[in-house]
């Protein structure tokens, strides 16, 4: 597997590079990480080539929405088109919406593409126990919603924490995988070290305003991000992507999150004023527990892949990273990147585009679409 890198746009037209902002450095905040493999939180294809050509749809495809029941929960998808299924896993803060972009494309491309709200996002349940969130559970969705769609297998893409859904799911369930492609965050494959459990780790190392350890309180993150949704879209989008100066993943000592994220004074080209409305209407409506729910169980997802811990994803893999994306500089993706995981052996190409940042997909859509496509029909 040769590294490929896909330009998205002209060195002219990248912003410059930004140092880190004051907090947890980004060296000592992936090695601090690479234990555990948490740093995955942060945020040319093999094969004969399929003889058509990668294209623009003439007519876009309609997204139609509806609900199926998964896994003891009502799930809300977006999908369209027809063909062999393809799943897209959002992350957090997001819901189907992030995939915008990737449904009609991919749709149009010949496959039926599918975009769950995932639990506690959106408009599908959000459970009130915090175990509800547990990996275990959230691959269950996976295989559920393949099941609910009335087919056997799906190739599972993800970004973010759905990236994280999407590997385990290839991994703890390869029955149910034709093929796994995550956006941003990479595999993680790391024996057990030390006693301490990974939040314990992570409070020694950083304190109690780092991020996921914040994350751990009960309520308080929960409230902080509903006083101003719109706010903290703004903040969380710009900040994160390739046009932004990147996050400290610090929560200052007022304790806001806003504190920590930089108010943009204008949008990113990729970002429109509709797209931050639309995703402070759907948390003004939901709350923000469901997905830190996820976050609520660090500890207990890390003792329900133990099991797996050395066990090498084989399905046929695309990974996919902005180069501004602080993901892109951990230990795991750069053995992705170069070709060299022993945790992903099949993986069939790393794609890394210049310039872009955390929310590759919508950064860059023309390109992940691309990459998307040609992986796909390459299987």
């Amino acid at each position: 597997m040769n590294r490929v890198t896909s330009v998205g746009r002209d060195a002219a037209d990248r912003p410059a590079s930004h140092g880190d902002r004051p907090g947890v450095s980004r060296r000592g905040f992936l090695r601090g990480l690479e234990g555990f493999g948490l740093a995955a939180i942060l945020s040319a294809c093999g094969g004969p080539a399929h003889s058509r050509p990668v294209t623009s749809p003439t007519r876009t495809p309609t997204i139609k929405h509806r609900f199926v029941n998964v896994n003891g929960i009502r799930m809300h998808i977006a999908e369209a088109g027809t063909g062999p299924l393809v799943l897209l896993l959002h992350g957090w803060p997001e819901f189907w919406y992030s995939w915008r972009h990737q449904i009609p494309a991919l749709a149009a491309a010949g496959y039926h593409v599918v975009a769950p709200d995932q639990r506690g996002y959106g408009q599908t349940d959000r459970p009130a126990r915090v175990g509800d969130y547990a990996i275990t559970r959230l691959v269950d969705d996976v295989t559920g919603l393949i099941d609910a769609l009335g087919e056997r297998r799906a190739v599972v893409v993800g970004h973010d924490w759905g990236a994280i859904v999407a590997w385990n799911t290839a991994l703890m369930r390869p029955d149910r995988v034709r093929a796994v492609s995550a956006l941003s965050v990479p595999h993680r494959w790391a024996e057990p070290q030390g006693e301490s459990t990974p939040v314990a780790s992570l409070r020694s190392a950083y304190g109690d305003h780092f991020y996921i350890v914040h994350f751990q309180q009960p309520g308080v993150a929960d409230a902080d991000m509903a006083r101003d949704p719109r706010a903290f879209f703004r903040g969380i989008l710009y900040s994160g992507s390739g046009d932004g100066p990147g996050w400290s993943a610090t929560i200052p000592k007022s304790g806001r999150i806003l504190d920590s994220l930089t108010e943009p004074r204008a949008l990113p080209a990729w970002l429109s004023e509709r797209d931050v409305d639309t995703y402070a209407a759907q948390f003004t409506k939901t709350g923000f527990t469901g997905g830190l729910n996820w976050y609520r169980n660090f500890d207990t997802n890390w003792t329900q892949t133990a099991r797996w811990r050395r066990t090498p994803i084989q399905a046929p893999a695309l990974y996919i990273v902005g180069d501004r994306d602080k993901i892109s500089e951990s230990p795991q993706a750069k053995e992705l990147i170069t070709g060299r995981s022993p945790s992903v052996p099949n993986l069939k190409q790393a794609v890394v585009l210049p310039g872009r940042g955390h929310w590759i997909q919508q950064e860059e859509p023309d390109k992940v679409n691309e990459s998307l496509i040609r992986f796909l029909r390459s299987l």
